[in-house]
């Protein structure tokens, strides 16, 4: 696991690392299909990035619930005092302890190449969807350029988003449907239904 290279990274992620247009994060959260006043899964949520875009999304009707594995990832969110219905929540998504069918919606912005278990993290995520709940994985880059990322940081050169085919497979073996995939000059966007 990387948690200790993210624990390390959480006091300079949101200068060294992550997305600083808020025009890009806007955008993306645009092309998410999530209801005023849902119930949203916040995974991998990091220093919190995205976190004021979902909360425009539910409207304070809603509630949001950010989880990170990594402790101090979850303290710097923590330390932002959002306004609204937050948990935050320290926990691996490969087994979680929410109920099934909890959520509305699971978002994984900027975060699924690090799971360790992809198919494994996709069950889990559809177990706890509830009927007709969407999944959305998005990145204000393409598959390419984080990939390449990756590969040259030694703690994650392992964690990749796969390709168009495989990547399609998992969500379909793990009970997905109506699966979207984009991968775009300035973006990748998978969009998946809980049936």
């Amino acid at each position: 696991m990387t948690t200790s290279y993210f624990n390390g990274k959480a006091d300079v992620w949101d200068e060294q690392v992550a997305e600083k247009d808020p025009a890009r994060l806007q955008r993306m959260a645009d092309n998410l299909d999530i209801q005023p006043g849902s119930t949203v899964l916040d995974v991998g949520t990091g220093t919190g990035v995205f976190v004021p875009f979902l909360l425009r999304k539910i409207t304070p009707q809603g509630k949001l619930v950010c989880l990170d594995y990594a402790e101090r990832m979850i303290e710097k969110a923590r330390s932002k005092r959002f306004e609204g219905q937050i948990d935050y929540v320290c926990s691996d998504i490969h087994t979680t302890d929410f109920r099934a069918g909890a959520f509305d919606a699971v978002v994984c912005y900027s975060s699924f190449p690090h799971f360790q278990d992809k198919l494994k993290a996709f069950k889990e995520m559809r177990r706890i969807l509830k009927k007709g709940g969407k999944l959305f994985i998005c990145h204000t880059s393409s598959r390419a350029v984080i990939n390449g990322i990756h590969q040259n940081i030694p703690e994650v050169s392992h964690d990749l988003i796969p390709e168009k085919d495989e990547m399609l497979s998992l969500l379909s073996s793990a009970g997905f449907k109506n699966i979207e995939l984009r991968d775009e000059v300035s973006s990748y966007f998978v969009r998946a239904d809980r049936t």
